[in-house]
């Protein structure tokens, strides 16, 4: 399954109306396809991230020069 944002609302307005009675019903529905785990260690993806944080935190401080 690729997308599953539609599947998500579909199962919310079941629950709305009462299709479904709780959640442990529709978790009896789900089925994993497959697994997604990072690639990197954690402290290679934190490092990296906090990059990212100080990048965004300088881009946002950037000032406007028109006039």
């Amino acid at each position: 399954m690729r997308e599953v944002t539609a599947l998500g609302a579909a199962y919310l307005a079941g629950l709305a109306v009462g299709f479904w009675q709780n959640l442990d019903e529709l978790q009896e529905k789900a089925v994993i396809e497959r697994e997604f785990r990072p690639g990197i260690e954690t402290t290679e993806r934190n490092y990296r991230y906090s990059g990212w944080k100080k990048a965004v935190k300088r881009a946002l401080a950037w000032e406007d020069h028109e006039e």
